[in-house]
């Protein structure tokens, strides 16, 4: 393939280049399809695959396969179990983000046929989830899917997972270059390989090209940071800072560094990857406990010197010569630009409400490195979207940007290549849809987890809290810029989905026992930090807070923030310089547990629950 020729094929090694689509727009690896690079069609599409799922769910449901064996088969299409019983969630996976006009159309149809609840759910790692779809309509749902070339393959499982990545990656001022492309390459790269199919755990990747670091690369298992390198006789080479061994869950780390440069263009990263991965795939020592068999461990344990010791010896090895790592005819390549609406010959403008569009437009919008165009984040409330939600943004999309978006860490869509006189009627367009809110990264653009509402490790309802803190920073009515700038995450367990070890204020969920009862319960952090620079996790803090008092809890640190910071003092150095102790004692009366009584009754019930609160925890499914 020419670069920049627009369609890529996703093969085998030295299969024909020339081999045309079948007729379904659904390729084999030995007959693979052709499509155009756009976002959303990053993964091939394969036909078997459904009909796979099909045989295998019946033969489940029939009782001729076990379920242990069941669930490795369905993982790995991206189908996870839920707490509730003979109900799943479907994870389709939108590698960096990217998503079309046609492909949320879809999302919106499959929403209404399939998923109970009405709603499909955008997470912290770029993927949309849908949840309780029972488990003989999910064959035709991701069917479905595969028609707007949505994949949720390996959506799930001990693979290589999402692959995420800056939203404004191609159009930020402070980027070095675009890595899109190599990140559309590595999908393409590990997607079905037979390296990554059963590995210890789970790999998370992303790529990031400026210095802000908005795809959170220190806390993933596997990371390129963009870098440019002067070599002689060449000149300025594209290549990558290779980072390994982050994560969070209950045992927190920054990914230190394996390479300072990997050259991206001659396929190094992709070959260095699988050096990483095969060898991580050979430490049975993991398998045993697989809660905690993640990179990290191994990090943490041997040192990254001696991770990069092995990798170079296994470079050595035959399998090398075996592969293709040529990243040429698997580059994601494609020019947004071109796409991107002409100038408007009229458009609107603010009359009455000038405050609430000038709020959105602070907070909301952001230059692109394009002049005379802007990027538009829109912010998500709980990353929940409804059917007429889904279809209102695809017609915006379609309208005013450059034909698609990009789903973030924070739970949001960033528009792209809208015409800055666009942005108002823009605006409007959302706030018909109820997404018109400015906020987007704001302290009132609360994150959280599924928790109990669906997952199976769940032990509190953290979106039912996500809404109760949101409900109460709007009746606080925060105007300061600095107070604004809070980030507050909350998990409903360790694990870290909603990534609360990198919020300004973060939270998990815990329990207290008090006699034969058991209260709801949070244990928060503080100090952390996300975006910006360098990963920083925050302090735990030795409390445990009850579910309900929680936003008391938090009201009472921003407004001691509020009236004891220096001038112009940030809230994490706010903290650094008063201590934990001080916010810790400030909540202290907070965190004691209540008698159980009629009286005290509403402490022992969990927020959006009407029945007293137990711990009720499966096994999950990510260490199968």
């Amino acid at each position: 393939m020419e670069p920049g020729s627009g369609t890529t094929q996703i093969d085998e090694p030295n299969t024909d280049a020339s081999a045309s689509a079948p007729s379904n727009g659904r390729g084999t690896l030995a007959d693979p399809e052709v499509y155009e690079n756009v976002p959303g069609h990053v993964i091939p599409i394969l036909q078997k695959e459904y009909e796979d799922f099909k045989t295998e769910a019946g033969k489940f449901l029939d009782g001729q396969t076990p379920e242990d064996e069941f669930i490795k088969f369905r993982l790995k299409q991206g189908v996870y179990g839920q707490r509730q019983p003979d109900v799943q969630m479907i994870r389709t996976k939108l590698p960096f983000g990217g998503i079309t006009p046609e492909q949320m159309d879809k999302f919106a149809d499959v929403v209404e046929k399939y998923a109970p609840l009405g709603k499909g759910h955008v997470t912290t790692r770029q993927n949309i989830q849908m949840h309780h779809i029972p488990l003989p309509e999910i064959e035709q749902a991701i069917s479905e899917l595969g028609e707007a070339k949505l994949s949720s393959r390996e959506g799930c499982g001990n693979t290589v997972r999402n692959v995420t990545g800056d939203p404004w990656a191609g159009v930020a001022k402070d980027e070095l270059f675009d890595l899109t492309p190599y990140a559309g390459a590595y999908v393409r790269y590990f997607v079905r390989h037979p390296t990554t199919q059963a590995m210890p755990r789970k790999i998370k990747t992303a790529f990031d090209g400026g210095p802000m670091d908005r795809a959170i690369s220190g806390i993933h298992d596997i990371a390129f940071r963009a870098r440019i390198k002067e070599i002689p006789g060449r000149g300025e080479v594209r290549g990558a800072q290779m980072l390994v061994g982050g994560g969070t869950s209950i045992m927190p780390r920054v990914a230190p560094a394996l390479y300072e440069f990997v050259e991206l263009d001659n396929g190094d990263y992709l070959r260095i990857s699988e050096a990483v991965f095969r060898i991580f795939d050979r430490q049975d020592w993991l398998r045993v406990n697989r809660a905690r068999a993640r990179i990290k461990v191994f990090v943490d344990k041997f040192g990254i010197d001696e991770l990069r010791k092995q990798v170079e010896e296994e470079l050595k090895g035959d399998w090398v010569n075996e592969r293709d790592f040529d990243v040429e005819h698997r580059l994601f390549l494609d020019d947004e630009e071109q796409g991107a609406p002409a100038k408007p010959v009229n458009y609107g403008s603010p009359n009455g409400d000038l405050s609430q569009f000038e709020l959105f437009r602070q907070a909301n919008v952001q230059e692109q490195k394009q002049e005379g165009f802007v990027t538009v984040e829109v912010k998500i409330v709980r990353g929940d979207l409804s059917p007429e939600q889904f279809r209102g943004l695809a017609t915006i999309m379609r309208e005013h940007s450059g034909g698609y978006a990009r789903s973030t860490v924070q739970q949001n869509l960033v528009l792209r290549w809208v015409r800055e006189e666009s942005v108002y009627d823009v605006w409007r367009a959302l706030s018909e849809l109820s997404l018109g809110d400015a906020g987007s990264r704001e302290i009132n653009d609360v994150v959280s987890c599924p928790g109990t509402d669906s997952c199976k490790l769940g032990i509190t309802s953290s979106m039912g809290l996500n809404e109760a803190v949101q409900e109460r920073i709007e009746a606080m009515d925060i105007s300061d810029p600095l107070t604004k700038q809070i980030h507050i995450k909350m998990s409903g367990c360790p694990n870290g989905c909603s990534q609360h070890h990198v919020g300004s204020i973060g939270f998990y969920g815990a329990s207290i026992k008090v006699g034969e009862h058991t209260i709801p319960a949070y244990i928060p952090h503080v100090g952390g930090v996300y975006e910006g620079g360098d990963v920083v996790f925050g302090t735990r803090l030795k409390l445990r807070l009850p579910a309900k008092r929680v936003p008391d809890a938090i009201e009472r640190w921003l407004r001691h923030y509020e009236a004891t910071r220096n001038e112009g003092e940030a809230w994490n150095d706010f903290i650094a310089r008063v201590g934990t102790p001080e916010l810790e004692g400030l909540v202290k009366e907070l965190s004691l547990p209540a008698e159980f009584s009629l009286e005290n009754m509403n402490t022992f019930i969990d927020w959006n629950r009407n029945v007293p609160f137990q711990v009720i925890r499966g096994e999950g499914e990510c260490a199968v």
